[in-house]
């Protein structure tokens, strides 16, 4: 028990410092070829953050098990937006730029619909399968694409006021992989400790697998997310929040359906109810409160409704 303890407590070090790393590593990238934090966040960062959803859903696919494919991305989706945006708001209010009330919330929400669209053919429709075919997963992979180019093409860095010290880009570059390979590495010793602990303390495995396992995916997130958030960059936070939303629905979802059509079938249309929620919720945050600004009220709201989900998930078993 103790050597989990360590070995727990020693993975949640590495994710801090690895989050610690890539921000600042992130950061200076951006201001050293004039990229908005927002579009820095949407790709480096949210694309690297999501490796771990990735990992499992392709090994997923390639056994041809759908659930854990398609769940793990729509529950990593939910859990990004629901608690880690509501938390990072909690601590800075996230201002919402033009952009990001032009293209990227309406696109985040246009992807969700697509995404359930595409997956629930046979319950909207009653036609066809629910199910993602290669067909699909070809189209979710080409939007993924322009998306990434409409990103790089109409990105406004955002000025800034603020004393900050120049890095070279070699060493900003090294930040980057330095701060992914520790948030992976420290992400799952972490989990892998708490499950063992968990198991240890005779905790069920289906209270495991919705709180550990689920959210253990999302943890880079989450600590890129804190620190970004501590050194008042809620710009880059809520672009790693969107970017890792749109790698998982367009690029893993994607590249899954091409390796394996994946069945929609034990999805329920209360976890994809609640994916589209979260979409919302963030284009809600434009016009409610203060306006274009996911403030802490906005936050709050997040935190409760994904507390509320946990709690049915554990009530359905």
């Amino acid at each position: 028990m103790i050597l989990q303890i360590l070995i727990l407590i020693a993975g949640l070090v590495l994710v801090v410092g690895g989050a610690e790393a890539l921000v600042e590593g992130s950061s200076s990238v951006a201001r050293k070829f004039g990229i908005s934090e927002f579009v820095i966040g949407l790709t480096i960062v949210g694309m690297g953050t999501s490796a771990p959803e990735m990992v499992v859903s392709f090994i997923g696919a390639f056994k041809g098990n759908a659930d854990i494919a398609v769940g793990n991305v729509i529950g990593s989706n939910i859990f990004n937006t629901m608690l880690i945006l509501g938390i990072t708001a909690m601590i800075l209010p996230m201002g919402i730029t033009s952009m990001n009330r032009k293209k990227d919330i309406p696109i985040n929400i246009v992807v969700t619909v697509l995404l359930i669209l595409l997956g629930i053919n046979f319950t909207i429709f009653g036609a066809g399968a629910d199910r993602l075919s290669r067909i699909d997963g070809a189209v979710l992979l080409a939007l993924f694409c322009v998306y990434m180019y409409i990103s790089f093409r109409y990105d406004v860095p955002e000025s800034s006021s603020e004393e900050v010290k120049e890095r070279k880009i070699g060493w900003s570059l090294l930040l980057i992989a330095a701060g992914l390979a520790a948030l992976i590495l420290g992400g799952r010793l972490f989990v892998n400790s708490a499950e063992i602990i968990a198991k240890m303390l005779k905790v069920s495995d289906k209270f495991i697998a919705i709180t550990i396992l689920a959210g253990g995916t999302s943890l880079p997130e989450l600590a890129t997310c804190v620190v970004a958030a501590a050194r008042k960059k809620g710009q880059l936070a809520l672009g790693n929040i969107i970017g890792s939303n749109m790698f998982n629905i367009l690029l893993i979802l994607g590249g899954s359906a091409l390796i394996n059509p994946l069945s929609l079938n034990n999805i329920s249309l209360v976890d994809l109810g609640m994916l589209l929620m979260s979409a919302l919720l963030i284009w809600s945050s434009i016009y409610v409160g203060k306006r274009n600004q996911i403030d802490r009220a906005d936050g709050a709201i997040l935190v409760i409704l994904d507390i509320a989900y946990m709690a049915w998930l554990i009530i359905k078993g």
